[in-house]
């Protein structure tokens, strides 16, 4: 650079640029993490499904992922209805 160029008052689109590369994240730094889907396929027709826990039957064609049977636990018993 000249002695004009670093004498030169700087534009005001120059100013923006210059304060836009100094400025930090407000949030802190961004982790970066790979994309992923949390999906659950069909194994009888197919079908995607968002995964989640809890998820014992496919909506469409009705395949059992999972059998739940409800036995006693240590508050809650079977025949207790109150």
């Amino acid at each position: 650079m000249s002695e004009n160029e670093k004498k030169r008052a700087l534009t005001y689109v120059e100013k923006l640029k210059e304060k836009a590369l100094q400025q930090k994240n407000y949030g802190g730094e961004v982790k970066k993490e790979d994309a992923g889907m949390d999906a659950r396929d069909c194994p009888n027709c197919g079908a995607g499904r968002a995964f989640r826990h809890g998820l014992t039957a496919c909506a469409y064609c009705g395949f059992v992922f999972m059998e739940i049977k409800l036995t006693d636990g240590i508050h809650i018993k079977k025949g207790n209805n109150s």
